[in-house]
């Protein structure tokens, strides 16, 4: 890769798009895509092994990219295409914009002696996220609890025989409980025994804090993180890292961003305060719980659920299996999207991953789309949380004959293996996280950009990136795609249409506090980039900034031991650092795009061929307002948004 580099920005590459794209772009993807490789097998089949050399690799990776980034003879080579050759397409001419954008924030102008710091701050921050992730990964793994199968009163019966069976596996007696989320969130949500619900919270909230083993502890990496960042952007010459983050994305400024979480605060606190005090009401008449505990807000809320609407979440699940879900969501992109998607077969890291191609054409002479693998369920050794990652982006390559290289992405999910003799069930709330998921793995397929920087999700603002997961996140509350991929385990009978209602009558309960939640988070985030960790002070400047956001916008209890930012994986070791409000922020361009769809109907085509042609096909080609606005006519409205969730 310095080699071709070095090449690049010599006198025997002219200064030409392609010429230069042959050389250095060729060079700069295959590094990328073997990286990509060991970070996703890191990911999801982390082994001692894998883990050193991801490691041992990662400080000369960084080096590589951020000496790419600061490159001047690049910077200006690039300048110079820009500036002088006339035959650009407009996907060429957003590609050289962006890069030229990214070359400033990259250090490219900065002297000497600025540089060599610059890339040493890159380095160490790429060190600390992956500290900071395997930690996370290793205090959620380390933690077991067994306990007596009594103690799992009111738990559903395929979470407490997973438990059962993996105690079983240990050698050891009851049931096992883990952190991860298929066991987590149902013990939260469920477990009648008060006390198995304090210890699992208090296990899961103080995760990679000092309040855990010495070795887990992110304390010191969030720290020396938040003061590398500020460093970086007054390097950069920029007040701090907040106004360095968005300089990239839709946003404007981080005070645009802050007004517009406050303003949705706002809307929202008078019907959170309502939803707070009847939940408290709820707990102490009806559940005796006179002082309701942040480890009884789950097990209250789903309660009082059940009692407001009559059904429950253990109802609703047993008719969402995998199989039938995964055929819903197939039938509905190739309706909408005009693709089909079939059964692949490819080398994979775990029996239980799938292989699929997408293609369009006739069935005699199909054309290849994209194909993904589809890894669904959760382990030891595999991070949490659901993510999309590119493991090859589309492009006409330029050496050669000119091949054009459709894109590969890996859609990645936590939810409970399937038992054996039966299918793995889903909540309704994991339906929709597998939806979203797959919004991002279409915005990455189904591009028909033909230049890699531009192609799919590259080039996207970041605050934007969210619009296509949200917008499918929708369908999941359509009766009509509901009724198609929901079949009850035993008998495959769907849905009834009268739980489904009860679930659109539900679809907004405590819709004000969750927005809430979601609306402190982003705000921590913004917040604490947007004031310097001061250097007289620094210990306990996130706890300070946290308890400040939460003093104006948290109506539940959070108890002092509390130790959520040191498993912030987003902020800390992901791409949302002073950008975690991109959720909220495309959820107002989600909504409103598919306010187009209700306009003329949820499944129709022409629609959906319009937003797959604007939107998804785009990719990052164009702003992503101007790709709205090609879709929608206009730019985007707040009022499907507030619609959506009950608040307007």
């Amino acid at each position: 890769a310095y080699a071709a580099l070095e090449r690049s920005v010599s006198a025997q590459v002219a200064t030409d798009y392609d010429a230069v794209s042959a050389v250095l772009d060729v060079a700069t993807e295959r590094l990328g895509r073997v990286w990509g490789a060991i970070s996703h097998l890191n990911s999801v089949a982390n082994t001692p092994e894998i883990r050193a050399a991801y490691n041992e690799q990662l400080s000369a990776v960084t080096a590589f990219y951020t000496a790419l980034g600061a490159d001047r003879r690049l910077f200006a080579k690039i300048e110079a295409i820009s500036r002088t050759q006339a035959d650009l397409t407009p996907a060429r001419q957003q590609a050289l914009k962006l890069s030229l954008r990214d070359f400033r924030l990259s250090g490219a102008q900065l002297p000497d002696h600025a540089r060599h710091r610059f890339a040493a701050v890159r380095e160490r921050r790429a060190a600390l996220s992956q500290q900071f992730s395997e930690a996370v990964l290793d205090a959620t793994d380390g933690f077991t609890w067994d306990v007596p199968a009594e103690r799992l009163d009111g738990v559903p019966a395929d979470v407490v025989q997973a438990a059962r069976l993996a105690a079983q596996a240990a050698g050891s007696s009851g049931c096992r409980l883990t952190l991860h989320a298929p066991c987590y969130l149902p013990i939260m949500q469920h477990a009648r025994d008060r006390q198995v619900r304090e210890q699992m919270y208090r296990a899961y909230v103080t995760r990679a804090s000092e309040l855990g083993p010495p070795e887990q502890d992110n304390s010191a990496a969030m720290l020396e993180q938040l003061q590398l960042r500020q460093e970086e952007a007054v390097l950069l010459g920029l007040p701090t890292f907040a106004h360095l983050s968005v300089a990239a994305k839709m946003a404007r400024s981080p005070q645009e961003v802050l007004d517009f979480l406050r303003d949705l605060a706002r809307r929202a606190l008078v019907r959170g305060r309502q939803e707070a005090d009847e939940l408290r009401e709820f707990a102490r008449h009806t559940l005796a719980l006179e002082s309701l505990e942040a480890w009884d807000v789950p097990f209250a809320s789903e309660r009082l659920k059940e009692a407001q609407f009559a059904y429950s979440e253990t109802e609703v699940k047993a008719y969402f299996t995998v199989p039938r879900v995964l055929q819903g969501l197939f039938d509905i992109i190739q309706t909408l999207f005009e693709v089909r998607i079939v059964p692949d077969q490819a080398p994979v890291w775990h029996e239980s991953v799938q292989f699929f191609r997408i293609e369009r054409g006739s069935v005699q002479a199909p054309q290849t789309v994209a194909h993904f693998y589809l890894d669904l369920y959760a382990r030891t050794g595999k991070r949490p949380g659901a993510w999309m990652d590119d493991a090859r982006g589309r492009w006409l390559r330029p050496e050669g004959s000119g091949q054009l290289q459709t894109p590969v992405a890996h859609l990645v999910c936590n939810f409970p293996a399937p038992q054996p003799g039966q299918p793995s069930l889903l909540t309704h709330r994991e339906v929709i996280t597998l939806f979203h998921e797959f919004g991002h793995g279409l915005h990455h397929m189904l591009t028909q950009v033909q230049d890699l920087a531009v192609a799919g999700i590259n080039g996207v603002e970041w605050d934007a990136v969210e619009l296509p997961s949200q917008f499918m996140e929708n369908f999941c509350w359509e009766w009509d795609v509901v009724r198609g991929m929901s079949g009850d385990v035993e008998s495959g009978q769907p849905l009834p249409r009268a739980l489904f209602d009860k679930m659109l009558a539900a679809r907004n309960f405590q819709s004000a506090l969750g927005m809430l939640r979601q609306l402190e988070f982003a705000i921590f985030d913004m917040e604490l980039h947007v004031r310097p960790c001061p250097d007289t002070e620094p210990d306990g400047h996130i706890s300070r900034v946290l308890a400040e956001v939460r003093s104006q916008v948290c109506l539940l209890p959070v108890p002092g031991f509390n130790r959520f930012a040191h498993a912030f994986s987003h902020i800390f070791a992901g791409g949302y650092a002073a950008g975690y409000y991109s959720y909220k922020w495309a959820e107002v361009l989600s909504a409103d795009a598919f306010a187009a769809f209700e306009e003329h109907g949820v499944m129709d085509v022409h629609t959906g061929r319009r937003y797959r042609q604007e939107i998804l096909e785009a990719g990052g080609s164009r702003s992503a307002m101007d790709n709205f606005v090609a879709f929608r006519g206009r730019e985007p409205r707040i009022d499907a948004l507030l619609r959506h969730q009950g608040i307007a």
